[in-house]
């Protein structure tokens, strides 16, 4: 069984997975909570609290992946539980995926957003 928990902060969403995310309802239950955020500029899937992941989850982890670059939504995961981390790296998904602790994430989250609106305005004078 998969448990989710999506909360949001202006355009950044945070689904927190805890279970299984193998084939079946769970990959159902994940797509549709991810894919519900498109009007977020960063998806952060939290996988700590995941225990098991199958080929089915793997999949699915990748679906969600081109989907959010096909939408314009950063997808990061966030503190992969050993299993899933090793599950990642044994399959060279690491190399696909943002992954980072939730410190990191949070970090990097942090920042103010430069405004693109002002950029080429101080060489113009005004």
């Amino acid at each position: 069984m998969l448990t989710l928990d999506v909360e949001k902060a202006g355009d950044v969403a945070v689904v927190r997975c805890a279970g299984r995310l193998v084939r079946g309802t769970e990959i159902s239950t994940l797509r549709n909570a991810v894919v519900s955020e498109n009007n977020t500029r960063i998806v952060v899937l939290d996988l700590s609290e995941v225990e098991a992941l199958d080929a089915g989850g793997l999949n699915a982890l990748v679906s969600l992946q081109l989907w959010s670059k096909n939408h314009g939504v950063q997808l990061k995961l966030v503190n992969p539980s050993p299993f899933v981390r090793d599950m990642l790296e044994r399959m060279r998904l690491d190399q696909v995926f943002d992954i980072s602790s939730l410190r990191d994430a949070l970090v990097v989250l942090a920042r103010p957003r430069r405004p693109e609106a002002n950029i080429g305005m101080a060489w113009c004078g005004s």
